[in-house]
C-alpha cells in the first residue's frame, strides 16, 4: 500500500507532506504536487518543503523523484528542504549523499 501526499501553497512555498510509504506508486501523484509551482523564469524564488514526519518508508524511487524535483526547481539554485524526518529515514538520506543537494532538517 502506498501513502498520501497534501499540498499546502502560499506565494512564496509549497509544502508536500507525504505519509505513509513513499516509494513508486507515489510518482505520479508526487510530479503533479509540484509541477504547476514550477516557474522557469523565477525557479529561485520558490521554496519546496518536503514534510516527512509521517512518512514510515522511503525507497530508491522516492530518492529518484526528489532529485528530479531538484532538476525540475532549478537544480543548485533550486531551494528545498527536506523536514521532519525520522532517523532511519535520515540515514538513507545520508547515505545517499543528499545532505549535499538539499537541506535536511
Amino acid at each position: 500500500m502506498s501513502g498520501t501526499i497534501t499540498v499546502n501553497r502560499n506565494d512564496k512555498e509549497v509544502s508536500i507532506s507525504i505519509k505513509g510509504r513513499f516509494n513508486f506508486e507515489m510518482h505520479s501523484q508526487f510530479r503533479t504536487a509540484y509541477q504547476s509551482e514550477i516557474d522557469p523564469a523565477a525557479r529561485s524564488n520558490r521554496k519546496f518543503i518536503i514534510d516527512l514526519s509521517g512518512t514510515e518508508y522511503i525507497d530508491s524511487s522516492a530518492l529518484g523523484m526528489l532529485l528530479l524535483l531538484r532538476e525540475e526547481a532549478g537544480a543548485n539554485e533550486a531551494n528545498i528542504e527536506i523536514v521532519n524526518t525520522r532517523p532511519e529515514i535520515r540515514k538513507i538520506l545520508e547515505t545517499a549523499n543528499f545532505q549535499r543537494l538539499f537541506k535536511i532538517i
